[in-house]
């Protein structure tokens, strides 16, 4: 009876933190067919792609549809789950566009596998964050020629007295005459000839739709800056662990440090990889400077109260926590 009391008390403890957990959907196409994927009448992305993983998904089932770039192509819709029924966690779902034997194109179950919390995507994978719509910007290139006459041509003139010819050759840059010929000639019969030379262009309007960087891929990724607009980890994987690295290989304290914020300064880190470049340091105070300067920087804020932990002394506990208080003064 008391185990079930405490199994009880753990699930009202915990069921909150269990209701943060989120999802991912990632579907790519086998045979490399660009599409859209729209979830619960949403567009992810503003450009086709052959691989799409959208992270942040809070629900157990989303409602997808494939457009395909080709039109000629039918769309597909299903029932997206990114709930494991067997441990009853959100997780990360796979799905890909296959073909049939008949040749049609269907969506089919790949994997589930755990959220992975600092994924680095490939090179050929577009991320969208669901619940921020790709935004669209639309540049229009329009070329344009005159039409016209042109200042060249034949004008020939044929009398009793003879031939009288004149050519006149355009001058390619400006449409004017350039070269002129005459030529006289005698005992012809009356006959009057005159040809001139025309030009006919159109417009070409060329509309080319971009996709505003509200999703990306891990090649053309922007790194983003500081000062409380970081949203995602810049450093992720072995890029991380190359920068942790080359702070730890300094022989001293202040040099860590000096390397540290240079890294900081181009890059956006969360609260755990705060946790583990202060934990390089010897000395507290070196600590606490990187501390504060990695706050503005970091993916996570609220959960910064973690980085308290790395320090033995109070008095930099509370001053961090000061720091933080007072709108990082």
């Amino acid at each position: 009876m008391k185990l079930k009391k405490l199994l009880f008390i753990v699930m009202v403890c915990f069921s909150p933190l269990l209701s943060y957990a989120q999802g991912v959907i990632t579907i790519f196409s086998e045979d490399g067919d660009k599409f859209y994927l729209i979830l619960n009448g949403v567009k992810q992305n503003a450009i086709p792609q052959t691989n799409v993983r959208v992270d942040g998904l809070t629900n157990e089932y989303y409602s997808g549809k494939i457009v395909f770039e080709d039109n000629t192509k039918p769309e597909i819709t299903k029932n997206l789950g990114i709930k494991d029924m067997a441990s009853g966690n959100l997780v990360e779902a796979t799905y890909k566009i296959k073909k049939t034997k008949d040749g049609d194109l269907k969506l089919r179950f790949y994997s589930f596998t755990p959220v992975q919390p600092n994924y680095n995507p490939p090179a050929d994978m577009y991320v969208a964050h669901y619940g921020q719509a790709p935004a669209t910007t639309t540049q229009t290139t329009v070329t344009t020629t005159q039409t016209g006459t042109n200042g060249g041509g034949i004008n020939m003139n044929v009398g009793a007295g003879g031939l009288n010819m004149n050519v006149s050759v355009p001058d390619a840059n400006n449409g004017n005459g350039g070269v002129s010929m005459n030529i006289n000639m005698g005992g012809l019969t009356n006959t009057n000839t005159n040809v001139s030379q025309t030009t006919t262009t159109r417009s070409t309007t060329t509309t080319t739709t971009t996709d505003n960087n509200a999703g990306y891929s891990n090649t053309d990724m922007q790194q983003q800056r500081g000062g409380g607009n970081c949203t995602y980890p810049t450093l992720t994987g072995g890029n991380f662990n190359s920068a942790l690295q080359s702070i730890k290989s300094s022989s001293f304290d202040d040099t860590k440090l000096s390397t540290a914020t240079a890294i900081l300064s181009s890059n956006c880190v969360s609260t755990d990889q705060v946790i583990q470049i202060c934990n390089v340091f010897s000395f507290e105070e070196n600590k606490l400077k990187f501390a504060k300067a990695a706050y503005s920087k970091t993916t996570d804020p609220n959960n910064y109260f973690k980085v308290v932990n790395v320090f033995t002394f109070d008095a930099n506990k509370t001053e961090l926590n000061n720091f933080i208080a007072n709108g990082c003064r």
